[in-house]
Order: structure tokens, then C-alpha cells, then sequence
């Protein structure tokens, strides 16, 4: 029995002495200066490897919270997980810098990349390989996109960005205007002629100059004649005819008759 107390001792005494010279493995990114610790997330940046990029992206930001380089490691963390599909996560992240750096000299820049997160914030995995009619899609993201691009061409006419951010708010108003015309189609057929009438006259008064005018001309005329307001029917038909006299509806407008 004393035998084997004294093995049971010695046992924990020599476990205690391993604990005791035991000694932590250093961190070897505890003693990187910021120049490294950027240097070493934009690197993965370029690589793709979003993960690391973003996790010495939040190093650098939490260890030196002030300064040129956490301003940027921020907007760049915003970049990367707009380039790794987390789009929820990239305008959080960018919204944090506009709302905390006003007066960066790349704000422009942020207002951009907000915009283009929106602009790809509703496309699926699936239908960046399989293209689909971007109409039918749900428009939120596209109209936070649009209100983003056009904040930056009023605020930053002369941003090497707004030619782009312009280009895209042409896209995004023809893409608006064509969803708002496919729902009055929608409503027409089902018989809701005073919604159909609404969505065809928001086209009128909000995308003009866009591919979808005549047809939201038409529309209207046509939900005008239905619900008996001929007037304003033959007035819609007018500004088509003027506008548009190539249309090829605008026989069969005139003809609509009501049984």
C-alpha cells in the first residue's frame, strides 16, 4: 500500500514539474508592426484567400484603431467581403466607415463600393452561371443601388468613379422602369386595372427616356379605355403616336372596344 502511495506522488509530483515548464508558444503576429500586419492581409487579398484577408484586415484595426492604415484596412474589409459573396456583412461593414470616417479623402470611393455591393446584393450563385431576366427580379437592391450611384455623381461629379456610377444608373433605371411595366402586365391580366393604371404611370413620371415607355404608354391607355375613361385613353395613345410612331400596338390601341 505504501508502495503504491509513493508511485501515485511521484506521479503527480512529475506531472506538476511538466506543468511548470511548460511554456506558451509564442504568437508570432504579436510583435507585427501595421506595415506588416497590411501588408500581409492585402497579400491574401490578391490571393483570394478572403478569409485570412479579413482576419488581418480586423488584426490591424483592432490593435491600432487609429491612423491612415485602419482607415483603409476597414474600407479594404468591406472590399473583401463584397468579393467573398457576404454582402450583408460588406455594406455593415462600409456603412461603419462612412458613418465614422465623414471626411476620408476616399469617400467617394466608399459611396462607390456601396453602390456596387447593392447592385450584385440580390444575384444567387446559381444565376451568376445561369443568367436569368434581371426584370423579374426583386428591385430592392437595385433601387439602394441606384440612390448610391446617383449620391456620387451629385457629390463627386468629378470622381474617377462617376463615369462608371453613370453608366450603371442608366442599366439600373431601364432595369427599374421594365420591372415596373412586367407587374402591370401582371395586374392586367388578372383584372386589377387600377393597380396596372398606377405602375404604368409611375413608369411615365419616374423612368422617362427608358425602353419601357412606350409600353407603359400603351399600358395605360389600355387601363384608361377599360375602365372607361376614354379621354384619358386617346391622351395616352396621342403622347405614344407623337413619341413613338413605330409602336406596334398602337393600331390595336385604337381599336379596343369595351363589350
Amino acid at each position: 500500500m505504501k508502495n503504491y502511495l509513493l508511485l501515485v506522488f511521484i506521479l503527480i509530483a512529475l506531472s506538476g514539474c511538466s506543468t511548470l515548464n511548460t511554456t506558451p508558444i509564442p504568437d508570432p503576429e504579436e510583435n507585427w508592426s501595421v506595415e506588416r500586419i497590411y501588408s500581409e492581409a492585402t497579400k491574401a487579398l490578391e490571393y483570394e484567400d478572403y478569409a485570412t484577408a479579413i482576419k488581418y484586415f480586423n488584426l490591424l484595426e483592432a490593435r491600432f484603431p487609429f491612423g491612415e492604415y485602419a482607415q483603409q484596412s476597414l474600407m479594404d474589409s468591406a472590399y473583401t467581403h463584397y468579393k467573398a459573396d457576404e454582402p450583408e456583412k460588406a455594406l455593415a461593414t462600409i456603412d461603419r466607415f462612412i458613418r465614422v470616417y465623414p471626411l476620408n479623402p476616399k469617400l467617394d470611393y466608399a459611396i462607390y463600393l456601396r453602390g456596387l455591393i447593392n447592385f450584385t446584393r440580390d444575384v444567387g450563385i446559381i444565376e451568376k452561371y445561369i443568367p436569368r431576366d434581371e426584370t423579374q427580379r426583386d428591385p430592392g437592391s437595385a433601387q439602394f443601388a441606384l440612390q448610391d450611384f446617383t449620391k456620387l455623381i451629385n457629390r463627386y461629379p468629378t470622381s474617377e468613379y462617376s463615369e462608371d456610377a453613370s453608366q450603371r444608373i442608366v442599366y439600373l433605371r431601364n432595369r427599374l422602369a421594365q420591372h415596373e411595366v412586367n407587374v402591370a402586365h401582371f395586374y392586367l391580366r388578372r383584372g386589377a386595372y387600377i393597380a396596372a393604371l398606377n405602375r404604368g404611370k409611375y413608369v411615365i413620371e419616374n423612368y422617362q427616356r427608358t425602353p419601357a415607355m412606350p409600353e407603359a404608354l400603351a399600358l395605360t391607355a389600355r387601363a384608361y379605355k377599360i375602365l372607361g375613361l376614354q379621354d384619358l385613353s386617346d391622351d395616352a395613345i396621342r403622347v405614344l403616336e407623337i413619341n413613338y410612331p413605330q409602336y406596334p400596338e398602337l393600331n390595336s390601341l385604337r381599336e379596343i372596344t369595351l363589350e
